[in-house]
């Protein structure tokens, strides 16, 4: 049996019931905070806690929307610079195809070169690659690149020739199209 007490689990004791909200009085005796007080405060720290939370998943909700934009950026970037470079091979092949003589036509190997420019354009065309129409239509600084200009500066302006194809790849001009401005060509009807 023990007698003694324990001085140690005494001032522990002490110690808890004066840190305790409940146990610390006023003046008058009164609890300092009561229990509608302490569910009000730790309301208020949940409501701040959840607050917090939201903004959070806002915040990463955000990171991976433009995360995945600059992913999408990323790979167009990629693909245009791929695709502008194969550009000058579709020229030429479209150059050597349009200068064949009619006679040349027929042959086997000549329709094989015609399967392939067919089949190179449409993996292109797969990709988003469309050409600018630009003959006949007013000159637009945006898609057109005037090379030869006929008629005086400042008037109004159609494209007259297209010297060089230009290109669109989904819905930004890839190369503008190399085109001779002049006046509009007036049909026999006016």
């Amino acid at each position: 049996m023990r007698l003694g007490v324990n001085m140690e689990e005494l001032f522990n004791n002490e110690n808890a019931q004066e840190s305790s909200p409940l146990a610390k009085g006023g003046a008058d005796g009164e609890p300092a905070a009561s229990a509608s007080e302490q569910l009000a405060a730790l309301s208020a720290e949940k409501d701040q806690q959840f607050a917090a939370w939201q903004r959070t998943q806002a915040d990463f909700a955000n990171f991976r929307r433009r995360t995945e934009q600059e992913r999408v950026e990323l790979v167009l970037s990629a693909e245009a610079s791929l695709i502008r470079e194969l550009l000058p091979v579709l020229d030429d092949m479209e150059r050597a195809l349009g200068g064949l003589p009619p006679e040349l036509r027929g042959l086997t190997w000549v329709e094989g070169v015609l399967i392939i420019q067919r089949k190179f354009r449409a993996a292109l065309d797969l990709h988003g690659l469309s050409p600018i129409e630009a003959l006949g239509k007013d000159f637009d600084p945006y898609e057109h690149e005037a090379i030869v200009s006929e008629g005086e500066p400042g008037e109004a302006k159609v494209v007259t020739g297209e010297l060089q194809k230009g290109y669109r790849l989904h819905d930004r001009v890839l190369r503008p199209t190399l085109v001779k401005v002049g006046q509009p060509i007036k049909s026999k009807s006016e």
